[in-house]
């Protein structure tokens, strides 16, 4: 296994140990689980640029990705609902959204079409990403919940944006049947 694979795996391995911290009840929970949720988001961003410093990118990792980054972030949206940070109708919104790309994607691949990541996309994952972390540290009292609040609603319309260009670009490549 490469060592963008092994990140990737790693971050995926992560996913119970934040829901266990956002979880257990102790001083501090909530920061050490926004910490390890950074930690392991940020593993994403090195996982990728190895993989492209080296010309290397492998099916596993091509799959795993995009994986990891859906569980981790998506756990601890739903762990924010539960601490009565993140409003619920936005985390389903988010949810509905990337049931729906992924859905779209497997429909593409059955036709032999490859929905690559775009560009809207990434700034998705890392606006959902921002705004968990946000949530846990408002969570844990570093900042108040309308922040966390304000910041969970820009990943929310970007996330709908992303997933509405998605949309837009898979009937023309299903009839040209090419990548993008």
């Amino acid at each position: 296994m490469s060592l963008p694979d092994g990140l990737t795996v790693a971050r995926a391995a992560s996913v119970p140990f934040v829901i266990l911290l956002y979880a257990l009840d102790f001083d501090g929970h909530n920061y050490w689980a926004t910490a390890l949720f950074a930690a392991a988001m940020a593993t994403d961003w090195f996982d990728g640029r190895i993989a492209r410093s080296r010309g290397r990118s492998s099916p596993l990792g091509s799959l795993l990705d995009p994986a990891a980054d859906k569980i981790l972030v998506l756990a601890v949206l739903i762990m924010l609902v539960d601490q009565r940070v993140a409003p619920g109708w936005m985390v389903a919104a988010i949810v509905v959204r990337e049931f729906l790309v992924t859905a779209l994607r497997l429909a593409a691949l059955e036709r032999g079409v490859v929905l690559q990541a775009r560009d809207l996309g990434k700034l998705k994952t890392w606006s959902q990403a921002v705004a968990a972390a946000v949530g846990g540290f408002a969570a844990a009292g570093a900042w108040r919940t309308d922040v966390a609040w304000w910041t969970l609603l820009v990943a929310v319309v970007l996330t709908w944006i992303s997933g509405l260009d998605y949309a837009r670009v898979a009937p023309r490549l299903w009839r040209g049947g090419a990548t993008a």
